[in-house]
């Protein structure tokens, strides 16, 4: 492959949880000489392995992994360091002449990847406590009318109601001379010159996924699940708020071990916010236009991708 980034190929598989995009995700790049890099919220976190479907570390190392167990479960991990991070990974793959793979379920992460993120300031604790100060002396809505002079767009669309997001607005004109609207108009896509190929992998029938979530979950408690989550819960650092453990399946099997509920109950709790999750994946994904749908129940369905990536000229 070329280091020329205008012709560098990225295939990406998106899907709701429990679809299987993981592991066809491996069987491809097991075939096209691939490596994969995780478009995954929770699987980046040490330790959180079984309730992620994380692969198994020989998986890891038959078919490199990029971006899991990069961090600590108490650390927190913002989408602008995963979007640089997924930047110097596909880098790293071009650079072996190997096709990398975007794996994941976190459609936040893919936005950010296909829609850019705006280039704004860190907070200024000055300026905030100076906006603040003139809430409190004229009200919030006095400060509404001031963004509306300096950035009318976005005064129209953050309600006077909003004092966090007027006081972001104000603060990020204060400290930059330029309007947030003028920054986040000027996001670049991180595949701006990338030539992508993005499959969008699920169930046609929603029970089918249904009953493949609660099938996996239970599978995942026969495996160890529990006494994952028991580890993290006795480590001593970690508290419900913590991002990592707000994670779906995590978060109920927490309230269990603390003693707000019973097993029975956390589990078709954990069950149920899956297919939430599942739902509102789903939702995002009917809005790539450029998708290219497959039914993950199909036996078919890896010989169908490999078709759609040899006629694309990816293998």
């Amino acid at each position: 492959m070329s280091d020329d980034k205008s012709i560098v190929p990225l295939v990406v598989i998106l899907g709701p949880t429990a679809s299987g995009k993981s592991t066809l995700g491996v069987w491809l790049a097991e075939r096209i000489g691939g490596e994969i890099v995780a478009c995954d919220s929770t699987q980046l976190y040490k330790g959180f392995d079984i309730g992620t479907a994380k692969p198994s570390l020989s998986t890891r190392t038959r078919i490199p992994h990029h971006l899991i167990d990069i961090r600590e479960p108490p650390q927190g991990y913002s989408v602008g360091e995963f979007t640089l991070d997924v930047q110097r990974a596909l880098q790293e793959v071009w650079s072996r002449s190997r096709l990398p793979l975007l794996v994941g379920g976190t459609m936040m992460y893919f936005h950010a990847l296909t829609e850019g993120i705006a280039d704004l300031p860190e907070a200024d604790l000055q300026i905030r406590a100076e906006i603040d100060a003139k809430a409190a002396q004229a009200g919030w809505a006095a400060v509404h009318r001031e963004l509306a002079a300096v950035d009318p767009q976005a005064a129209a669309r953050i309600h006077e109601n909003d004092p966090q997001r007027i006081q972001r607005a104000l603060e990020v004109h204060r400290v930059t001379g330029q309007t947030i609207t003028e920054l986040q108009q000027a996001r670049v896509s991180v595949f701006a010159d990338v030539n992508v190929i993005e499959f969008a992998l699920a169930p046609l029938e929603r029970s089918e996924l249904h009953t493949k979530i609660e099938l996996r979950f239970k599978a995942m408690l026969e495996a160890g699940f529990v006494e994952e989550v028991r580890r993290l819960y006795e480590r001593g650092d970690l508290s419900p708020e913590h991002p990592s453990m707000r994670a779906v399946g995590y978060r109920q099997m927490w309230r269990y071990l603390a003693g707000h509920s019973a097993l029975n109950e956390a589990t078709n709790e954990a069950i149920a916010a899956t297919r939430q999750l599942a739902k509102r994946q789903l939702t995002w994904l009917r809005r790539r236009v450029n998708a290219r749908w497959l039914d993950s129940m199909r036996p078919d369905v890896a010989r169908a991708i490999i078709d759609a990536l040899s006629e694309g000229g990816f293998a």
